[in-house]
């Protein structure tokens, strides 16, 4: 299984040395390093023991902002490692070889993270391994804002406003965040929306 150490950003930063190695990363060969690197998602690449084998700049990113609380990087590692154990008792009973399990864990509202697992087999190795992605929820409706932010011309403040809103803030803690009173915040809400429907409305 995944080893959880004192420090648990060992397990990628093991990994992110193992991936240095050119020639002894088994990887290297098929996985282009700059479409791994360039992802959004966090890539963790296993081996059926759990071995990490690769773990992209986002997965690295996504552990050493946790590392902070170890608690939290325990409960992704543990909700990683679970998925990835079903799959593998599963998988012997069914015939659909592509299947992609997925669970989702919330440490806290900027922090909600979407794990699928899926096999990748590769005709080099005999042995599988597990693709592991990690999308952080929080960041991916982060971005969507943010084009919202773009597409209604918003404001600075309404697009950090906007971007909460969207991940399900409530106005008090909008208003806690940016120092401001709730009835701002439903000023500046008001203010969105309207935006919203002349941009839709143009759009027609």
């Amino acid at each position: 299984m995944l080893i959880v150490t004192d420090d648990l950003v060992d397990v990628v930063d093991k990994a992110q040395q193992f991936n240095q190695i050119e020639d002894t990363n088994p990887l290297n060969s098929f996985l282009p390093q700059e479409v791994l690197e360039n992802l959004q998602y966090g890539i963790l690449i296993l081996s059926e023991t759990g071995d990490v084998i690769h773990a992209n700049a986002s997965a690295d990113n996504i552990f050493r902002e946790l590392n902070q609380d170890n608690s939290e990087v325990s409960v992704l590692l543990l909700a990683i490692w679970n998925l990835c154990e079903f799959l593998l008792k599963t998988q012997k009973f069914l015939t659909e070889k592509n299947i992609v399990l997925s669970d989702e864990v919330i440490i806290d509202k900027s922090n909600i993270f979407l794990i699928r697992v899926r096999k990748l087999d590769v005709n080099q190795f005999s042995n599988p391994f597990l693709l592991v992605t990690l999308e952080n929820r929080y960041e991916s409706i982060k971005n969507i804002a943010l084009t919202e932010a773009i597409k209604y011309n918003l404001s600075q403040r309404e697009a950090e406003v906007w971007c909460l809103h969207r991940a399900k803030y409530s106005y008090r803690e909008i208003a806690s965040y940016f120092f401001i009173s709730i009835n701002t915040v439903k000023k500046h809400i008001k203010n969105i929306h309207i935006k919203q429907q002349i941009f839709l409305k143009n759009k027609k």
